[in-house]
């Protein structure tokens, strides 16, 4: 029998790229918001500044054995969210110096790293970019004050060069060091939007059956190998195991896209699930967990584990002590365990768990708010990058002062989202 530490500290070999993970831990994507961007000037968008270079030299100083970045965009002027880091040909640069820090910075302790790539589709603010794309003119409903504008349909054409960005992208990754690359293929961006039928209305061969729908992955994932013409460069997918949403994307079909991309060398899949317009996921809504596990999604990691036969599993979201993760990993449900926002507010977790110093994530004292403990994230992630203090929300003055701050700072229908 292990004890939870050595368990987790055992390292992981990936199937395709050959390449081994030091230990079990993934640092799980989260949105920096670190990188240059202005409103008038898409040119002056997306480039990695020395504050995205500290925040990932500090996570490496974490002993995490994977990391991943936040969604990086193949399109200048279709962004998740200001601050985004981009790789887009039609930009003046591709910023491959300071993406090459970027990698040295996360690798410089023997992590390593996988840059998240991402569209998000028709789910891009208003303020963005009012002409969003997607696969068809379905549009996203308003959340939390966030406008959306009505998407129109790519053309195949259209579609021929979205996976031409994703292959570029994974290009300037793989000249600048990186390890691999994650494919995002969740939370209602443009990849997911392909596989549901939902929002995928298309009659030609990107809609209709569940291959079809899957099939830009797949062309991209091909492109990717064609592209950076190395078989130990990882490719890896996050995948919603479902959208929790009416007719969205189930189980049973992630089941099916998920021996496709194991079919297609994908290295590792990501167990994620949820859509943009239900938030973040409340710690109280997890039908699929039984009282004494932990982990949002660790149910679903084990399902799909157990129709796999290469591919390794990540299961991210929920996990709060190093024992939980250890039974998600000794039971079969999980190959890695991915975490988020307790690396935010407890950057050096992973190693002070495999060091036996701690045995649990720090708490907070937030009311029941999975979208102020988004922005509280957030907050930390530009406190680490800026070299400053991190605010201890397990402290209830901290939280109140910062819920004060938010409510004064924010507009009105955000607010009501953010405290309701």
């Amino acid at each position: 029998m292990f004890h939870p530490v050595e368990l987790l500290r055992q390292p992981v070999t990936f199937p395709f790229s050959g390449r081994t993970a030091k230990n079990r831990f993934l640092k799980s994507a989260m949105s920096e918001r670190l990188a240059t961007f202005s409103n008038f000037d898409p040119c002056g968008r997306g480039q990695p500044t020395e504050e995205l270079v500290r925040l990932y030299e500090t996570w490496a100083k974490g002993d995490i054995g994977i990391i991943v970045t936040g969604n990086i965009q193949i399109k200048k002027d279709h962004l998740e969210a200001t601050g985004n880091t981009i790789i887009d040909r039609d930009l003046p640069s591709v910023y491959l110096r300071e993406w090459t820090e970027v990698a040295r910075a996360a690798k410089s302790q023997g992590s390593l790293v996988i840059g998240q790539l991402s569209h998000p589709g028709r789910q891009v603010s208003i303020n963005i970019q009012p002409y969003p794309e997607a696969p068809s003119d379905v549009e996203q409903p308003s959340t939390g004050g966030v406008l959306f504008g009505q998407p129109t349909p790519l053309t195949k054409d259209g579609i021929k060069d979205i996976v031409n960005r994703f292959a570029y992208a994974a290009f300037v990754l793989h000249r600048a060091g990186f390890d691999g690359v994650q494919l995002h293929v969740a939370h209602g961006y443009l990849l997911s939007q392909f596989l549901t039928k939902t929002t995928n209305m298309r009659t030609d061969e990107y809609g209709g059956s569940l291959v079809n729908r899957a099939q830009i992955i797949l062309e991209i994932i091909a492109a990717i190998r064609q592209a950076v013409q190395s078989t130990s460069f990882i490719i890896s997918v996050k995948l919603n195991a479902q959208d929790s949403a009416p007719q969205g994307f189930c189980i049973e079909e992630s089941i099916m896209v998920a021996k496709l991309l194991e079919i297609a060398g994908v290295d590792f899949i990501e167990v994620s699930g949820g859509v943009y317009e239900q938030n973040i996921r409340s710690s109280r809504d997890k039908p699929y967990t039984v009282e004494t596990r932990e982990g949002y999604f660790v149910e679903y990691a084990e399902i799909l584990q157990s129709h796999l036969n290469l591919s390794k599993v990540v299961a991210t979201g929920g996990f709060q002590t190093s024992q939980g993760m250890a039974d998600a990993v000794s039971r079969g449900a999980a190959d890695i365990i991915g975490l988020a926002r307790p690396l935010t507010a407890e950057p050096f977790l992973v190693r002070d768990i495999l060091r036996g110093e701690k045995n649990k994530a720090k708490g907070d004292k937030f009311p029941e708010s999975p979208m102020l403990r988004f922005v509280a994230s957030a907050a930390q992630i530009a406190e680490i990058g800026n070299g400053q203090d991190i605010t201890d929300f397990d402290n209830a003055f901290h939280v109140a002062r910062f819920i004060a701050k938010m409510q004064k700072e924010i507009p009105a229908a955000i607010s009501e989202a953010l405290f309701s």
